[in-house]
């Protein structure tokens, strides 16, 4: 089921992206009379002026080049004049593409998909940056490995109860037995792996919680390590299932958390629709396109700030980078509520702090869909 899932989200993706870039289709048509070789109107100009296509098409390799950039950023032109105003003034952009200036902008579906597919290629070659992930991805590794000596252990043990409960063992060979097992306990001891315990000691340890540490890789490994040995049963089949997939093979779940980031990114702009509207209820000044357009480009405009961010981090601007964009972001809320909406200063002021609160929601729900999805499989 979740690959049926997870196969959806890679097409609906797959699906945005060939909308947002690949113009229509038309049949060749050849004659006397210029035809455009896109939809086949007569020509009277350098462009058709039913499509759009040039008339002039090239067949050289430098054309490769310009067709997958037009192809992505539309870039005649369009990239100049919209990052500008997304990154500074990024209610005029939003207000001007709603009201039907828009050859002038890349849409922001278009932009949207662009920035989502740099932020991964960046994120692929470089990482998140500050150790956090790679902290966790490792400790994602390392417990998969306990649980699999874990296992081995604990299939070795019954392997030897096994033996020990046959007839007519010799004294000698159930010593030799016994010494083993203990031997191997001792060592799933060491490893962090916990024999059986009574009803009581479960219970305690319940209460007590997982311990809270500082390395990231070592609270991974002990919330599992407090998880698995306690059985937190939640009881739906359906979730218990999946918690026990996710502690066995953690590595795994860690590798669909990414994974399912990349093909899900669009299920923020629709997670984002309802506070947009608790921002402006009952108005009949906006409509859900106006939201989606708004959303759209801020969203953008984030994941190109972290690209940046995350750049910079690799030089010594990093620090003073990182604190900018903090603070930058609730601004630039304020200055696009403000110049999409018109805004009053104190309302675009309340509604900015409120989006802010809201982000962190959408955020909150989009990690829950990903997680979910991660222990589904």
């Amino acid at each position: 089921m979740s690959g049926d899932i997870e196969g959806i989200g890679a097409a609906v993706t797959a699906g945005l992206a060939a909308r947002a870039v690949e113009p229509a289709h038309g049949r060749a048509s050849h004659g006397h009379t210029p035809r455009c070789l896109n939809c086949g109107t007569s020509l009277a100009g350098s462009h058709c002026h039913h499509c759009g296509q040039r008339a002039d098409v090239h067949r050289s390799f430098g054309a490769i080049g310009h067709d997958l950039v037009h192809a992505i950023f539309h870039f005649e032109g369009k990239i100049w004049n919209t990052l500008p105003l997304l990154a500074w003034r990024p209610g005029d952009l939003t207000r001007r593409y709603i009201h039907g200036e828009r050859a002038r902008f890349i849409s922001p579906l278009a932009l949207f998909l662009f920035a989502v597919f740099l932020t991964y290629a960046i994120l692929a070659m470089i990482g998140s940056g500050g150790g956090f992930g790679t902290a966790l991805s490792k400790a994602a590794d390392e417990q998969t490995r306990i649980t699999a000596i874990k296992d081995s252990i604990q299939m070795e043990v019954d392997r030897i109860d096994g033996e020990l409960a046959k007839a007519g063992l010799a004294e000698e060979r159930r010593r030799a037995l016994e010494a083993e097992r203990d031997v191997l306990q001792q060592s799933a001891t060491y490893l962090g792996v916990a024999r059986a315990r009574s009803q009581s000691e479960r219970v305690a340890d319940r209460a007590a919680g997982p311990p809270v540490l500082d390395d990231p890789r070592d609270q991974v490994a002990t919330s599992a390590d407090f998880i698995s040995r306690n059985r937190i049963d939640t009881g739906v089949p359906f979730i218990d299932n999946g918690l026990k997939k996710a502690f066995a093979n953690p590595a795994l779940v860690f590798y669909k958390l990414q994974a399912n980031a990349y093909k899900f990114a669009w299920a923020l702009i629709p997670l984002s629709l309802p506070f947009m509207w608790l921002l402006f209820p009952f108005s009949r000044r906006f409509h859900a396109y106006d939201h989606f357009v708004f959303v759209t480009y801020s969203i953008s405009f984030m994941l190109l700030l972290f690209v940046v961010v995350r750049l910079l981090n690799l030089t010594i601007l990093g620090e003073v980078a990182t604190f900018l964009a903090m603070l930058y972001v609730p601004f630039h809320m304020y200055r696009q509520l403000r110049g999409a909406y018109r805004s009053s200063r104190f309302g675009a002021f309340v509604r900015a702090s409120l989006l802010l609160f809201f982000s962190l929601f959408t955020v909150i729900w989009f990690m829950l869909l990903l997680l979910a999805l991660g222990i589904s499989g």
